[in-house]
């Protein structure tokens, strides 16, 4: 699969904030997928004090949800750590993962933020342009903003706002299990990116392509551990 060259990753702190700032305005909010047949799910994991990450795209059937293909790349990170920067460290490897792809999936769901960040572009906003697919943030954590309850059933949502706009939605995909926080990623509407997390959720909190391409980030990192 062809990704985009948008940027350099061998930058510092500014020259970081400069990219995120161009690449800003370039994000669609809006649209749909037009047909789903492949979803696909992306992940990084990294051992903590340690810069070596793995990154996995795993591609599902959609409605089936059935693996069509997962491919993953291990890599050294350059970039430090830094709230808001994460993409600078965990994107390269993740670009290097989706060109391993042989099929080019209809969406991709991120385990990241989308605009839910403090500048508008975290991991999902920025690798979704670089895909140039439809693209949606689902994180574990909130970044930034605030919000209100969101009731207990699956399917409950609250408007997560910051500076006094809706970035993204709180939603709970399982019934009383702690919510998500979803964000547009790019060329997606964010209520549409709300349709799309529930509509890829089998039982679990997270969506079954990013929980498939946790599962598989994790093995690697396991794996590698034991093997030292």
């Amino acid at each position: 699969m062809k990704v985009r060259r948008l940027n350099p990753w061998d930058v510092d702190y500014a020259g970081a904030l400069a990219i995120q700032e161009r690449l800003r305005r370039r994000i669609i909010r809006r649209g749909r997928p037009r047909k789903v047949r492949l979803a696909a799910g992306a992940d990084v994991s990294y051992e903590k004090r340690d810069n070596r990450f793995y990154a996995a795209v795993v591609v599902m059937s959609f409605p089936e949800l059935e693996i069509v293909e997962e491919v993953w790349a291990a890599g050294v990170a350059r970039f430090p750590y830094i709230p808001g920067l994460l993409t600078f460290r965990e994107g390269p490897v993740l670009v290097r993962a989706f060109e391993k792809l042989q099929t080019r999936p209809d969406l991709v769901i991120f385990d990241g933020q989308g605009v839910a960040h403090p500048r508008g572009v975290g991991l999902a906003a920025h690798m979704g342009l670089l895909v140039d697919i439809p693209s949606i943030g689902c994180a574990k954590t909130r970044l930034c903003g605030e919000h209100g309850e969101v009731a207990g059933p699956a399917g409950s949502k609250t408007e997560l706002r910051l500076d006094g706009k809706v970035v993204g939605l709180v939603l709970r995909t399982r019934e009383n299990v702690k919510p998500v926080f979803v964000s547009v990623g790019h060329r997606i509407s964010l209520q549409c990116a709300a349709d799309w997390v529930l509509a890829t959720c089998r039982g679990f909190r997270l969506p079954e392509p990013t929980r498939q391409a946790h599962l598989l980030v994790n093995q690697l990192r396991l794996r590698a551990k034991q093997g030292r």
